[in-house]
């Protein structure tokens, strides 16, 4: 029996968003001081950047309503490393639906076995290649994926075992707490709902996230704009990282066969040459707001320390930024990436680390 069964239908309805006031034309502003540095704009860069791509016609960036807030609730983001960068319009109809994003959804989508209103986990694409097999399982088909902001990798997960899948979910996308309206439940049930750590020990090779997350919403199949933005701004990264000091890793996340079967924390992270930090960058599919293309998100693992070497105020945050620019890039990475603070008139929301769920973030 699914969760709908159990709780009224109003218990149903999509998860709340700070983006329904902004889409009134409301300004959304914290009474509070902002949880984190900020600054109000994006510096100028200071070097060549390409130049902002031209749309078709009909196809427009909104620059006059409200960022800040304009972020879809959720807990956590699972991203399918696909190794591709063009997907269908809804990615679980790929491969005439024989793909992880698809057994995902069964399981946490609207309708899913684990469903839960309350807990919202979104399923992406992205082109991050693949951890290969093990040598070990040559004829093994294994997918890899990253759990966001939770921080996790998880390298091999086989394709003919739905067993691994439900093993993630239960491992790490449910809550470790519920929400009040499952009182009524019983016991049964309310545990059929809570994450199960023990489940973590089926996910072998299963790591801590060490590197700066740069996620670009490039899914065009799904709207233009975002596809049209999406490579000039995963361009512009790659260009850019490298002179600012940050080693791109571009291949897929190498495991130790060695180490596989060891608890994540016994295993050492993966690191760049000479300490410099690492960053990832990747498009990924639909994450909302086309219109405020280019969509950019940025997670800071926890481990992340300013070049000073003091704690990285944005360290276990995922910050999503709109309207990005080519131009945008440069002080990006200089204010965000390597300065921690939060540029204001690019803002649209944010999420911090908080047990397995998220607490989001606005200014």
């Amino acid at each position: 029996m699914t969760i709908q069964r159990l709780l009224p239908r109003a218990c149903f309805r999509p998860p709340s968003t700070l983006a329904a006031a902004a889409r009134r034309g409301f300004a959304i502003k914290s009474p509070f001081p902002p949880p984190f540095p900020t600054t109000p704009t994006c510096p100028a860069p200071t070097c060549p950047c390409e130049e902002a791509p031209k749309l078709p016609d009909g196809f427009t960036i909104d620059r006059v309503a409200p960022l800040n807030g304009v972020i879809p609730t959720y807990a956590q983001q699972v991203l399918v490393c696909t190794g591709h960068f063009t997907w269908p319009s809804k990615i679980e109809q790929g491969n005439s639906g024989d793909n992880l994003a698809a057994d995902l959804k069964e399981l946490v989508g609207a309708q899913g076995k684990y469903c839960d209103p309350f807990h919202n986990v979104m399923i992406l694409n992205a082109s991050f290649p693949s951890t290969p097999a093990p040598t070990r399982r040559p004829d093994l088909q294994t997918d890899s994926v990253y759990v966001l902001p939770l921080f996790k990798y998880v390298p091999f997960l086989p394709r003919i075992s739905f067993e691994h899948v439900e093993a993630l979910v239960r491992a790490y996308l449910q809550p470790d707490a519920l929400h009040p309206m499952y009182d009524t439940l019983s016991p049964v049930h309310r545990d059929r709902l809570l994450r199960k750590p023990v489940y973590e020990s089926i996910l072998w090779g299963a790591r801590d996230v060490e590197d700066v997350m740069v996620l670009i919403c490039g899914h065009g199949n799904r709207d233009a704009r975002c596809g049209i933005y999406g490579p000039v701004l995963r361009r512009e990264f790659l260009d850019k990282l490298p002179g600012k000091g940050v080693e791109v890793l571009k291949g897929p996340v190498e495991v130790d066969e060695d180490d596989v079967d060891k608890p994540a924390l016994d295993r050492p992270a993966e690191t760049g040459d000479g300490g410099k930090p690492t960053a990832r960058v990747a498009l990924v599919s639909h994450v909302g707001g086309h219109k405020f293309a280019g969509n950019v998100i940025l997670y800071m693992p926890p481990s992340m320390k300013l070049p000073n070497g003091e704690p990285h105020p944005l360290a276990g945050h995922g910050i999503w930024y709109g309207r990005v620019e080519p131009s945008h890039v440069e002080g990006i990475i200089e204010e965000t990436i390597l300065g921690g603070k939060v540029i204001e008139e690019l803002f649209r929301g944010g999420i911090k680390r908080d047990g397995q769920g998220g607490e989001m973030l606005r200014i």
